[in-house]
């Protein structure tokens, strides 16, 4: 497959299958799924950055386990809306991924969806130990939220 836009998305998903939404940082890999109807986002675990044949193994098992026919991953926009170089290193991220794995790969605007969660646990109160743990899975839930949203009719 290739990297698609979010319309396309139901052509190329294959039938039954879920998504797996990424926010893929320098240290780790914030990991969240999709329901198999496609409604809601809920957060799976974070992987700890190491060499990318080993994050990709990672991922395979995933993928396999998870029945997951689509990636979401959150593209770090600046605020303007222009790329730099995290928008870059995640784009070649996903090219990387397409040289191992047939799936279609969607990029989706991340913008302060990290921030968004912070401020969701602040608000509720959670430790900063927890939020440290579990903010990167929280803002691939965020980012697969929004494209779920996007793909309702």
């Amino acid at each position: 497959m290739a990297v698609c836009n979010i319309e396309d998305l139901k052509d190329n998903l294959p039938q039954g299958k879920q998504i797996l939404g990424l926010d893929v940082g320098s240290k780790t890999i914030g990991l969240s799924i999709s329901t198999s109807n496609l409604s809601l986002a809920t957060p799976i675990t974070t992987l700890k950055r190491r060499k990318f044949s080993q994050d990709l193994q990672q991922l395979k098992l995933i993928l396999t386990e998870r029945n997951i026919g689509a990636l979401v991953i959150g593209l770090p926009l600046n605020m303007d809306g222009s790329e730099g170089r995290k928008c870059q290193s995640v784009r070649q991220f996903g090219r990387n991924i397409l040289k191992e794995i047939d799936i279609p790969i969607v990029y989706w605007d991340e913008r302060l969806s990290t921030y968004a969660m912070e401020q969701e646990m602040l608000a509720h109160d959670v430790s900063r130990k927890k939020r440290t743990q579990a903010i990167d899975a929280l803002a691939a839930t965020h980012i697969l939220q929004g494209a779920l949203e996007k793909l309702a009719p």
